[in-house]
């Protein structure tokens, strides 16, 4: 279960969104010969991911803001870029295209923090761009709670596309990382959830301002929950393929 699209693109060019793909996939790209050599990308994650044993010991505090820009795989990096797409261009249309990527930046920094308290003395290595893009999500949720957002569902042979406002989606996807949260152990490995939940809260926390400024309850009241232009409508081709009834 994962967003494809939502039915709002931005009105103007999200310049720092996709120049913020474009990185992380550059930064991905160059790791990849890597991939394949598992000293030597132990090597580059010693110098350039979070390491909470590391930054207890006084050094690596650039690794908050590096960690940002490296992925731990193919499926990793088209995860994260996808959901960054779906919600970061409204965002930044709303925001201007400095403060969207200030705001993108400290939500990282703070979801790289909440891992780090979690477990201080961890010398399990962070990367990934998934906390700043749980903070786009959580700003983009305080300020188009009810944008539909096009879900594709998947269930072992079952594939199909529900709209759903994004309250309900991102609402799931939080309450999801906070239950595999509670039920993993700290230091250990596998999915940063306290960084999604950190990175999610700072972007509610750090969107809220703005939110204010806009008028708060009466800026829903105006948009309906939406971004503030016409929604796009979406046109799928039809199939040439004939229709064939079963005969009688």
């Amino acid at each position: 279960m994962f967003p494809i699209r939502d039915h709002n693109p931005s009105r103007r060019p999200a310049l720092v969104t996709y120049a913020l793909i474009a990185l992380n996939l550059a930064v991905f790209l160059a790791m990849l010969p890597a991939y394949g050599d598992e000293r030597a990308l132990l090597s580059i994650y010693s110098d350039w991911a979070l390491l909470p044993a590391r930054i207890s010991a006084g050094s690596g505090y650039d690794t908050f803001f590096t960690s940002m820009f490296m992925h731990g795989g193919f499926m990793h990096i088209a995860g994260n870029m996808l959901f960054l797409w779906i919600f970061g261009d409204n965002l930044e249309d709303e925001m201007g295209h400095v403060r969207y990527l200030l705001f993108y930046l400290l939500c990282g920094i703070a979801a790289g923090m909440s891992q780090y308290l979690a477990a201080p003395t961890s010398r399990v290595p962070m990367v990934g761009a998934s906390g700043a893009i749980a903070g786009v999500m959580g700003g983009y949720l305080l300020m188009f709670p009810k944008a539909r957002v096009d879900v594709l569902f998947i269930f072992i042979i079952i594939f199909k596309v529900f709209p759903m406002p994004a309250w309900v989606m991102l609402g799931l996807w939080f309450a999801l990382q906070l239950v595999a949260e509670l039920g993993s152990t700290a230091g250990t490995g596998g999915v940063a959830h306290l960084a999604h939940l950190g990175g999610f809260v700072a972007g509610v926390l750090l969107t809220y301002p703005l939110w204010r400024r806009r008028g708060g309850p009466a800026f829903w009241s105006r948009t309906q929950g939406h971004p503030a232009h016409a929604a796009a409508r979406y046109r799928f081709a039809q199939s040439s393929v004939p229709t064939v009834r079963r005969r009688r």
